[in-house]
Parts: C-alpha cells; sequence; structure tokens
C-alpha cells in the first residue's frame, strides 16, 4: 500500500477573513505574521503551490511603530524607467502621505515573487483608521 501526499487544492481552502489590529504593533513582525497568514502557512492543509490562506483586514495602519531610527533611516525607492528619475521617500514621510503603503509594501516584500505571491497580494486590505468597509464578510479579530 502506498501513502501519497495529500496536495490541497483550491476549492478546499474554506476562505476565512480576519481583522488585525496594527496599533502599536511593530512593522516587521506584524508583517511576517501577516504573510504568513495570506499564504496560509497555519492551515494544516497549507501547500505552497496553492492558495490556501485567509483573507486580511489590517486597521490602524497610522499607529504602526518601529524600532530604532528606522523612521529616519529606512528609505524607499521606486523608479519610473527614466535616466536619472529615481525617487525616494523615508518611513516617517510614507506614514504621513500614504501609512497603508507602509504596510502592503513590508507583506508584500514577504511573498513569493511569482503568480501566486501577486495573487496573494490583493487578499490584502490595510486602512489607516479603525473603520474598514468588510463588515458583510463577519472577520474575527485576530491577536498578534
Amino acid at each position: 500500500m502506498k501513502k501519497y501526499t495529500y496536495s490541497a487544492k483550491r476549492s478546499d481552502n474554506n476562505e476565512n477573513w480576519c481583522v488585525i489590529d496594527a496599533e502599536d504593533q511593530i512593522l516587521g513582525r506584524l508583517a511576517s505574521q501577516v504573510a504568513s497568514r495570506i499564504r496560509g502557512k497555519h492551515n494544516p492543509l497549507f501547500t505552497p503551490h496553492t492558495d490556501t490562506g485567509d483573507w486580511v483586514v489590517i486597521i490602524n495602519a497610522e499607529k504602526i511603530r518601529m524600532t530604532g531610527n528606522k523612521w529616519d533611516q529606512k528609505t524607499y525607492y521606486r523608479h519610473s524607467g527614466y535616466i536619472g528619475s529615481i525617487k525616494s521617500t523615508t518611513a516617517k514621510e510614507m506614514l504621513e502621505k500614504k501609512p497603508e503603503e507602509l504596510i502592503k509594501k513590508a507583506v508584500k516584500g514577504m511573498l513569493p515573487k511569482n503568480r501566486l505571491g501577486r495573487k496573494l497580494c490583493r487578499k490584502l486590505f490595510v486602512y489607516a483608521g479603525a473603520q474598514h468597509p468588510h463588515a458583510a464578510q463577519k472577520p474575527e479579530a485576530v491577536e498578534i
């Protein structure tokens, strides 16, 4: 009798919704936990090549923390493709302008760099304040 490794299919996943409060959380630690949950590593059905994760809603992104001098020293770069057109933004500037992007960039960097990773990025919703429009999905609060 041969034993086979079970490989989960997309239809096997009962997609749960969860809400995570980012108030007074450290950015990197929060992002690694969120990436793991989006990927589905908490799920016993976890399969590396399949989406077995949950949908995640993060609230209070404007109240995130960073340790050390990262607010001034951590720099985010973007480039349009034209010569000399590189732009840089510090973490403090990004928190003032777009606090949601800070968490999205951190989580995206911890997901796979392929089609699956791009698909998983769509399962993350980040909001600066305490309100979110996903009450109809009945998300459960998760402590990190």
